[in-house]
């Protein structure tokens, strides 16, 4: 089990940057593929990036060459670093930690931060 807290939301006009940072407590840290969903307003929630512990990062193609994920294994963070921020880019911001089950990925959810960006 392990608990997700997000920080960094808030109100920023259209160009300019935002870094989300996550916090996780628990065990095995570094056995979780983490990431950063999104939800917007009507919208499924979306993959927006993703990093394993060895450092291989995967970018929905919205958000390559503007978005950039980070972790820090030592400090148990995982942090996303938003520019060239756009009104489409408003949302709720999740967290997220998987590792393999029995059955799948197991999933685990912050309860997320909201990024609004204004024209």
């Amino acid at each position: 089990q392990v608990q997700l807290v997000e920080s960094g939301g808030g109100l920023v006009q259209a160009g300019g940057s935002l870094r989300l940072a996550c916090v996780a407590s628990g065990s095995a840290f570094s056995s979780y593929v983490m990431g950063w969903y999104r939800q917007a307003p009507g919208k499924q929630r979306e993959l927006v990036a993703s990093i394993t512990n060895g450092g291989n990062t995967n970018y929905a193609d919205s958000m390559k060459g503007r978005f950039t994920i980070s972790r820090d294994n030592a400090k148990n963070t995982v942090n996303l670093l938003m520019s060239v921020l756009q009104p489409d880019d408003t949302a709720v911001y999740f967290c997220n930690a998987r590792r393999p089950g029995v059955s799948g990925w197991i999933n685990y959810w912050g309860q997320g931060t909201q990024v609004t960006v204004s024209s």
